[in-house]
């Protein structure tokens, strides 16, 4: 490892320590850092740097010369650190000092030994699939960042009354769903907006998306796992004349005239997995698994 990027919320320091830990032991041991200039500029103002760093703001700025992108944070960090990386098969490990850490598994005690175990190569990449979405007329917002790693929601806007989301699975009708909105999720997705509305858990390498409804008013309509080669088309419609459309934290105003195409990504994302943590020990700790005493074993 010769060189690593750093990417953290840029509104906000609640990890001043964990930061210069990281830095610590990476120019311990020689490695050049390369930080995401908001965040940079952040920790200048509050004088959390002890010397100068590069930095990048564009997925242009960054290449395959990058050996792992540490993010400081939660889901949501590695999130927007995904709209960086992008294609470039950049990996990607994060910090936590969030919230739940789905994604980000590094806890804050556990610094210098993740660092340590990418030096060491003890570790294994995680692929993980990403949606991708075309919208006819074409939607500006998405343009560039036509990609979710989580999920892409169709919602409702401006309204309590539901919205009409006609499905088609390559090309074959499967129901209009009536409903607050209608969610589809990647396995990685699968433990976030998707879970709350009762889906199932996917795990990650599961070749596979689920489609969860919001608050159904079609009372039979449940979460639906679909292989990943599916393309998925929805026509809306609605009382009001508009409806939302996210990609995990991206959020546009589209029309009823807007007509959605939704596939697999053409990249992945590569997460790191240290060599003691896996995913079903994750969702035990984060799902809070193990507190029923029945679990335990005889």
């Amino acid at each position: 490892m010769k060189k690593v990027a750093i990417y953290g919320q840029s509104y906000t320091i609640t990890a001043e320590k964990e930061i210069n830990i990281l830095l610590e032991i990476l120019e311990e041991n020689t490695i050049e850092v390369l930080f995401e200039k908001e965040f940079y500029n952040l920790l200048l103002e509050n004088n959390s740097l002890s010397k100068t760093y590069d930095t990048f703001s564009h997925f242009n700025d960054l290449s395959s010369e990058i050996d792992v992108m540490f993010t400081i944070g939660g889901d949501g960090t590695i999130l927007r650190a995904v709209t960086f990386i992008r294609n470039l098969d950049i990996p990607v490990i994060g910090i936590n000092t969030g919230r739940l850490g789905f994604l980000a598994t590094v806890q804050k005690d556990q610094i210098k030994e993740a660092v340590n175990a990418v030096l060491n190569k003890e570790y294994t990449i995680q692929e993980r699939s990403l949606l991708q979405i075309t919208t006819t007329p074409s939607t500006e917002e998405f343009s560039e960042l036509n990609f979710a790693l989580n999920e892409i929601t169709i919602a409702r806007r401006n309204t309590t009354s539901m919205i009409g989301v006609k499905t088609y699975l390559n090309g074959e009708y499967l129901t209009n769903y009536w409903a607050d909105g209608l969610i589809i999720a990647t396995p990685t997705g699968s433990t976030g907006y998707s879970l709350s509305c009762e889906g199932p858990v996917v795990l990650p390498n599961s070749k596979s998306f689920v489609i969860t409804p919001i608050a159904p008013h079609n009372l039979n309509a449940r979460p639906m796992v679909i292989p990943d080669e599916t393309t998925i088309e929805l026509e809306v419609s609605a009382r009001e004349k508009d409806y939302l459309i996210s990609l995990d934290s991206r959020i546009t105003t589209a029309t009823q005239k807007t007509k959605i195409k939704i596939e697999k990504a053409s990249f992945t994302i590569k997460s790191v997995l240290l060599k003691n943590q896996s995913y079903l020990k994750t969702l035990r700790g984060k799902l809070l698994w193990g507190e029923d005493t029945r679990n335990e074993s005889m």
